[in-house]
């Protein structure tokens, strides 16, 4: 601090007139003026007023002795003093607004988030986030299905679907040699409706039925209610406490948080339906330095905004994986790569259980078979929305990569076997829906006639439906094309209906 006050005093001599000294080539301070800046700038401050003043602009010698100085007037010996300081370079934090904040407490957190890092998050943990956050995720508190809800899937859309899906279970079982005792997992169930309208076709068949042993992967407690009611679900003593039974069938019913802890052990029939489209992905886009990833931060205004990132980031792992398994012409083509890591690792744990249990798994979604370019969007009440747009008020989902889970399942094991995708329409169809949707009609009044055919059109139909005379905004829109399907089974089991 003296060498500084020592500095400043040297630079300030030269702009102070000493009141006719002349031409002097050498001027001493006036002792009031020695005095004051002595005592301004040598002693401990007796105030925290303003401390970026005099610490930014003096705090260090080598600073003081590159930086223009304000000037200083005194014309007489007895005038007074005058010292203007520039304050324009200096940080001016914004007012700090008392308030309240309109943000939701999803969106609080996840920019505190971003802050706690000093940087963006990726597209995959921000999908995490607006999903399934523990206490705000859009799937967590709500029932976000069906006509009242922000989407509808095919088990809403019809019976029919469920009861398809039954056949192809049961077709499996006979085809696992008819075991005794076989876990049913289905992951992400939804209303329960699917599972519902599968246990109800089956009945009849009492070998089946009988071998059940009932498992749901749902991690959102509203859902699990729901599920428990539409499956007609009690809860029965046993010796060590109690046990849920679906009175549909007589099955015990039991709910996991993830694959992981169902009990393994037995033959398993896995059914994942619209399950992987809600797998949060990494996207990546080509730039001149090469491959970087998108990426979630704040705009200056604290709304959220895309970047990319100007660093690596550890999923570029899965971006090579991925890479591995297309063709160079493949890769020329696209500017954008959509990588999902968490369905590689759930195929694989479905490709180790099905190797060493036996059993199968029947992937329905809507995606294509090769990479993914640039498909996630978000769904808010049957409309498409902004993806940034208020976090877990809308769903948010992506293209399956049907090509990556068949490379998963393949390196996973040497036991088991892919098969597809087919198209919906081909699967559905060669289950015999056709056939199905006509008993039905035989039997009906003309308004569940309507329901019926519309609900088949929009199974198997592809675009809108031909036959439709009602409002234009409520064509029917077939999904028969657009979602496939897929089966990972035993090697020993032979190829699974009706993948032949």
């Amino acid at each position: 601090m003296l060498r500084g006050s020592a500095a400043l005093l040297r630079r300030l001599a030269p702009h102070v007139s000493g009141g006719g000294c002349g031409n002097t080539t050498h001027r001493r301070l006036p002792a009031p003026i020695a005095s004051f800046l002595h005592a301004r700038f040598l002693s401990a401050p007796t105030t925290s007023s303003s401390p970026s003043s005099s610490s930014s602009a003096f705090g260090h010698d080598e600073e003081a002795e590159d930086r223009e100085l304000p000037e200083i007037s005194n014309g007489d010996a007895g005038a007074s003093l005058s010292i203007s300081v520039d304050r324009s370079g200096l940080y001016n934090p914004p007012e700090h607004s008392h308030e309240p904040s309109s943000d939701s407490e999803l969106v609080k957190h996840i920019k505190s988030i971003i802050k706690f890092r000093s940087g963006p998050i990726s597209i995959a943990e921000y999908m995490e986030e607006v999903l399934t956050n523990p206490q705000s995720g859009f799937y967590i508190n709500r029932d976000v299905f069906g006509e009242s809800g922000d989407f509808i899937t095919s088990p809403e859309v019809s019976q029919m679907f469920g009861e398809m899906i039954g056949v192809w279970a049961m077709c499996l079982l006979e085809q696992m040699g008819k075991p005794a005792k076989v876990n049913l997992i289905e992951l992400g169930p939804g209303r329960g409706t699917l599972l519902a309208d599968l246990l109800r076709a089956s009945a009849k068949f009492v070998d089946f039925t009988k071998a059940l042993s009932i498992n749901l992967v749902e991690c959102s407690p509203t859902l699990q209610k729901i599920q428990y009611n539409t499956l007609k679900c009690e809860d029965e003593p046993v010796d060590d406490g109690k046990r849920t039974v679906s009175k549909l069938c007589g099955a015990p019913v039991c709910w996991h948080a993830s694959l992981e802890q169902v009990p393994s052990g037995s033959p398993t029939i896995i059914i994942a339906h619209e399950f992987y489209d809600a797998l949060p992905i990494h996207q990546f886009q080509k730039a001149s330095r090469g491959w970087c990833e998108k990426m979630v931060d704040l705009a200056e205004d604290s709304s959220f905004r895309f970047v990319l990132s100007p660093h690596p980031t550890p999923s570029l792992i899965y971006l090579a994986k991925r890479c591995g398994w297309a063709s160079s012409e493949e890769l020329e083509k696209i500017e954008h790569i959509e990588v999902c890591p968490k369905a590689m690792e759930l195929t694989e744990q479905i490709a180790d259980r099905i190797s060493s249990d036996g059993g199968g798994a029947l992937i329905i979604d809507y995606g294509k078979n090769g990479i993914v370019s640039d498909s996630l969007q978000a769904i808010r009440k049957h409309k498409f929305v902004d993806i940034l747009d208020d976090p877990g008020s809308a769903d948010l989902s992506a293209y399956v990569d049907f090509a990556s889970i068949k490379h998963s399942a393949e390196e996973a094991s040497d036991d088991i076997s892919v098969h597809g995708p087919m198209t919906q329409s081909q699967f559905l169809g060669s289950l015999g829906i056709n056939f199905r949707v006509e008993a039905l009609l035989q039997n009906c009044t003309e308004e569940q006639a309507e329901s019926l055919r519309t609900g088949y059109w929009r199974l198997v139909g592809d675009g809108e439906a031909p036959f439709w005379e009602g409002p234009e905004d409520q064509t029917p829109i077939g999904m028969g094309t657009r979602y496939l399907a897929m089966a990972i089974v035993n090697k020993k089991q032979g190829t699974p209906i009706p993948f032949e």
